[in-house]
């Protein structure tokens, strides 16, 4: 049975995944319908797809797509915190791709107990690091640190406010500029850091995790690394991201890591934790 996908968000993430549905490389699924708060760039991502999918003009209409089985949302934190309860009740299974907005306990809350109580399922994608599987099973046991080093170029941050604000949107040496709870993190860089929340559902949490996010100029590149330590042992992930060519805050590895979901869903067979 073809899944229909409805999409939230037509930027880097939304056109990698649209595209890969469109290529036929995300098994059997179709895209049906995509909606932006910025039409234009639906309808410009619409007519770049062979197989063309409605453009939404509103939220609502979206919902309304009875073919719609799998919204996506590709957006920001803030549409998680506006649309996603309306997906669930809707009756339709969503992929959060701005795991940020799930560092609020409430909303967080809110959407577990729709989806529960309308039967759906609710995916958040690994993103833009790696060693979500070893840090899914290390934390069946007792986990003693989970902290995540960070490190941006310049124009991965140029438009963060706080960034702007504490240390004028430049530095010139490689400067740590926040250490702290992932929950602050994600609040402070809502672009930029929703690895720490979807790192904090996979561990120890939002409060107990720790986030350092360092801006060094002389990166091309975003890396991102981890460090577990519990009673399994030690852990130590390093991942080294190429930008999203159309939004440097982005990596292509969490565009594919949506992908890599979609396969999964998809697919009778499913290959790691």
């Amino acid at each position: 049975m073809t899944l229909g996908i409805g999409l939230i968000g037509c930027g880097a993430i939304g056109t990698v995944l649209a595209r890969a549905i469109d290529e036929g490389h995300v098994g059997d699924a179709r895209l049906v319908v995509v909606f932006d708060r910025n039409i234009e760039k639906a309808w410009g991502l619409a007519q770049k797809l062979r197989n063309k999918p409605k453009v939404a003009m509103a939220f609502e209409e979206l919902l309304k797509c009875e073919d719609v089985k799998l919204v996506v949302e590709a957006a920001s934190q803030e549409a998680v915190r506006a649309y996603a309860v309306d997906v669930l009740r809707a009756g339709k299974d969503l992929m959060i791709m701005s795991a940020g907005a799930l560092v609020d306990h409430e909303l967080t809350s809110e959407i577990s107990r729709t989806a529960k109580e309308n039967h759906r399922k609710v995916y958040v994608p690994s993103g833009a690091i790696a060693g979500l599987d070893g840090v899914k099973a290390s934390a069946i046991g007792k986990i003693d640190r989970v902290i995540l080093t960070t490190r941006k170029p310049l124009d991965a941050l140029k438009d963060n406010s706080y960034f702007k604000e504490k240390f004028g949107g430049k530095v010139e040496k490689p400067t740590v500029i926040y250490e702290g709870p992932a929950m602050e993190a994600c609040r402070l860089f809502p672009a930029n850091v929703n690895v720490a929340a979807t790192l904090s559902l996979a561990g120890t949490g939002a409060e107990e995790t720790v986030v350092k996010v360092i801006v060094d100029p002389t990166l091309k590149r975003n890396v991102h690394e981890i460090e577990v330590r519990g009673e399994f042992g030690n852990l130590m992930v390093y991942v080294e991201n190429v930008p999203s060519a159309e939004n440097p805050k982005t990596s292509y590895l969490a565009a594919f890591s949506a992908v890599a979901t979609l396969r999964k869903i998809t697919e009778p067979l499913i290959v790691g934790t």
